[in-house]
């Protein structure tokens, strides 16, 4: 619902057809009408209320609109269009404003006519959480009745008793409020007669007090400036759905244990609901089945024919409230209801006159049903689910196969080009135990259909075969059709070969099969196999065909080129990851997840050991140089990490274990930045060179005389380079935590180590 407005903004008065339940329009409208006179705002909001009939909100902004110039007859039709399917207090409280204002000069019969209108608001709405303040103007109001003689006195206290006593035994906001008010009325008219009513209500006050607090959990979660708009995806309007259906769960409970009034809140309760969702059939349907199952089936019936005016073009609700009146004996206005389903001829669903078929069946008899199939058989609308549906309600209510299998046979006429009718054709014969019809059957169809659409014929022909033929008829089909959709699959000429799968395919039944699960496991993998085994080769060269053509060409060409180039993973290195496998032909590290994110390691590691990737064996004298020179750039610091890098024995390393590790070994340390500061001692020995990398990357033990050297070489390191040491630990979160980690691993150490980032080689801090 798009605003439409002026050019100059100025009158806003129409919402858009396209989306007329966009609430931020409605609210942008609604707004608008608020500074206009009631001539110019009562078509905006009647607009507003034709599209939103339930918005209480803006009722009340109408009417009030109403009320400020005066117009009482435009208020008594408004008040009289919304208040029964509105029951919001501020709205009824609006009401009773008008009432005592009206009647505030007539004497007697105004203060009558005023108490009524109270005792009609508290019908409808004193059952609301928030109908506190009702209660107390409605005692407040009693209050102040003048009373004559002792007996109008009588009759005014005892009125007001009465409404203290309804108000006190229903959850509001203001029940404590009101029971401490009703205490100090009853001590103040009679104290020993206080006693006793205090001490008979007051459990109940502390029931009703308990429910509150339970059901105030509930209403906190409703939004209840809500619009009613049709259901949506959105999180806001399906959290919404949620509260209310715990919300009517927990009146259906009945907490209070009050019979007489369990069903008055039930029924409050989704009277509010209908307020808000108004467009959700869900809610409509368990209303009114609610009153079904309560035996008020005058009251379900109302709640459908408000359901139906709320939502005309749903057909779930109308089939609901046919088999309603259909249950309760009131046929034709089931058979009118079907008949509204049916509509227009040229609107009419196949499923429509299906329905309509059986309820003429159930309550009409076989012969009507006959007769409306002749003539719905003509319809345009009219499929093969038509003729299968009443073909088989013939053969099971008639006994007779003749009727069933000729309206079958006047079907294929049709139909023919309908490969699930065949089926059911064919599923029809089977039951007559008819072999000969369903082959005939069966060559009929994949004569007269496609390649393409006779799978699913050809399939169900082999498995009746398989069942009820002999070995070399069965055999037969089977290669009939192979031959026949080898031109379809996938696998080309691999189709007419034999295959295993297909004498699994002939020995096994429903979930019995003739192999173990492991056996199809490993059948069902060579079979992706041999399906994709061909197009690896495809796809590979046609990479390498446009990454040759992405380099030849211009560079606009190129940039175009690969906005339409859609990027998939290379499936030809992909490993299977195996637990089991032995250590000398696993998969290095190098190659795990770990390292995805660090190709120089992936670089290193595939270098090293070229057998264990046959891609890296494969390169060209070309692509060897390119490592070399990768492997030339790489800092030294990073290939003595890479080396002492342990072999991961599955998918996700230790990090606190590789940490440990590193801080174990005796890492070169690379200089980002010549300085002068820093020692030419700190670099302990040449980077180790490409055949040092080669093998497997798991660390080996160090030696304690080595560890102990190392401690010595780096607490001399540390009182050399005091400038290097006095830099502040590093501020990343993540990395102190991995520091505090691996201190707390290698509390055997003593000493201090350094260590920095391995790609820079600065240091980045220390831990003692």
């Amino acid at each position: 619902m798009k605003l439409e407005t002026q050019a100059s903004n100025r009158n806003p008065t129409s919402l858009s057809a396209v989306d007329k339940y966009n609430v931020e329009s409605a609210e942008i409208l609604a707004n608008s009408a608020l500074h206009l006179p009631i001539t110019q705002s009562a078509p905006i909001y009647e607009q507003l209320l034709s599209i939103f009939p339930t918005a209480a909100k803006y009722w009340r902004q109408y009417v009030e609109a109403q009320m400020v110039v005066n117009n009482d007859d435009a208020t008594k039709q408004i008040f009289s269009r919304c208040l029964l399917n509105c029951l919001h207090v501020p709205l009824w409280r609006c009401y009773i404003r008008f009432i005592r204002k009206a009647n505030d000069k007539k004497g007697v019969e105004g203060q009558e006519e005023t108490r009524k209108a109270f005792d009609f608001m508290l019908s409808y709405v004193g059952a609301d959480i928030a109908s506190g303040p009702v209660w107390m103007e409605y005692i407040a109001f009693l209050k102040s009745l003048p009373a004559a003689n002792t007996q109008e006195e009588s009759q005014r206290m005892t009125a007001v008793r009465k409404a203290y006593q309804k108000a006190i035994v229903t959850p509001t906001h203001h029940i404590e409020q009101l029971w401490r008010d009703y205490e100090n009325f009853e001590n103040s008219v009679s104290r020993q007669l206080a006693k006793g009513l205090l001490s008979e209500y007051q459990p109940k006050y502390t029931s009703a007090r308990a429910v509150y607090r339970e059901l105030k959990k509930y209403v906190d979660e409703i939004d209840w400036n809500m619009l009613a708009i049709p259901p949506t995806d959105s999180c806001k309007d399906q959290m919404q759905w949620v509260a209310w259906k715990r919300l009517l769960a927990f009146e259906k409970g009945n907490p209070q244990r009050i019979d007489s009034a369990s069903n008055k809140r039930i029924i409050f309760s989704y009277e509010q609901c209908l307020m808000y969702l108004y467009h959700y059939p869900d809610i409509w349907y368990d209303y009114a089945t609610w009153h079904a199952k309560g035996g008020s089936m005058d009251a379900a019936v109302k709640v459908f024919q408000r359901a139906l005016k709320a939502l005309p073009d749903s057909e779930m609700l109308k089939y609901a409230y046919a088999e309603l009146e259909e249950s309760r004996g009131a046929i034709p206005s089931a058979k009118k209801l079907y008949e509204s389903i049916l509509g227009d001829a040229a609107q009419t669903t196949a499923l429509a006159h299906i329905q309509f078929i059986r309820f003429l069946r159930r309550n009409e008899g076989v012969e009507a049903a006959r007769k409306y199939f002749l003539d719905a058989r003509k319809s345009p609308s009219c499929t093969y689910h038509v003729y299968v549906a009443y073909a088989l309600m013939a053969f099971c209510l008639d006994k007779d196969p003749k009727v069933a299998h000729n309206v079958f046979e006047a079907g294929m006429k049709h139909f023919m080009h309908e490969p699930l009718y065949i089926l059911e054709y064919a599923d029809f014969l089977s039951c007559l135990n008819d072999d000969r019809n369903i082959r005939a059957l069966f060559e009929r169809a994949l004569s007269s259909l496609p390649q393409e659409e006779s799978i699913e014929i050809w399939k169900r022909f082999t498995q009746f075969e398989r069942t009820y033929g002999d070995l070399a008829t069965m055999l037969k089909v089977e290669q009939r059709r192979k031959e026949a959709l080898s031109g379809t699959s996938e696998e080309g000429d691999s189709a007419l070969e034999t295959s295993l799968q297909d004498l699994i395919s002939r020995y096994s039944f429903k979930d019995l099969w003739p192999c173990s699960s492991k056996d199809l496991d490993h059948l069902s993998r060579q079979e992706w196999l041999t399906k994709n085994i061909g197009k690896k080769v495809e796809k590979s060269a046609l990479s390498d065909g446009s990454a040759a053509t992405d380099k030849s060409s211009s560079a606009a060409a190129g940039i175009s080129a690969a906005s339409l180039k859609v990027l998939r993973p290379d499936t030809s290195q992909m490993v299977i990851y195996d637990p089991k496998q032995h250590q000398g032909t696993a998969v290095p590290s190098n190659t795990t997840a770990s390292n995805l994110s660090n190709p120089v390691a992936s670089v290193v590691g595939a270098v090293s050991n070229p057998l264990l990737n046959p891609s890296v064996s494969m390169l060209d004298s070309g692509s060897a140089n390119t490592f070399d020179e990768v492997l030339k750039a790489t800092p030294p610091a990073l290939i003595a990490f890479l080396t002492s890098l342990p072999a991961v024995e599955g998918p996700t390393p230790n990090v606190d274990i590789v940490l440990s590790i590193c801080l174990q070994n005796d890492l070169p340390t690379g200089q980002a930045k010549k300085s002068t500061n820093l020692p030419s001692q700190r670099t302990t020995g040449p980077a180790p060179s490409t055949s040092d990398l080669s093998g497997s990357s798991k660390s080996h033990p160090i030696p304690r005389r080595q560890l102990g050297k190392r401690k010595d070489l780096d607490r001399q390191e540390e009182e050399e380079s005091t400038t290097v040491q006095s830099q502040p630990l590093p501020r990343d979160a993540f990395r102190i935590r991995q520091m505090q980690k691996a201190r707390g691993g290698s509390a055997s150490q003593t000493g201090s180590v350094s260590y920095g980032s391995a790609l820079s080689g600065d240091l980045s801090g220390s831990t003692c």
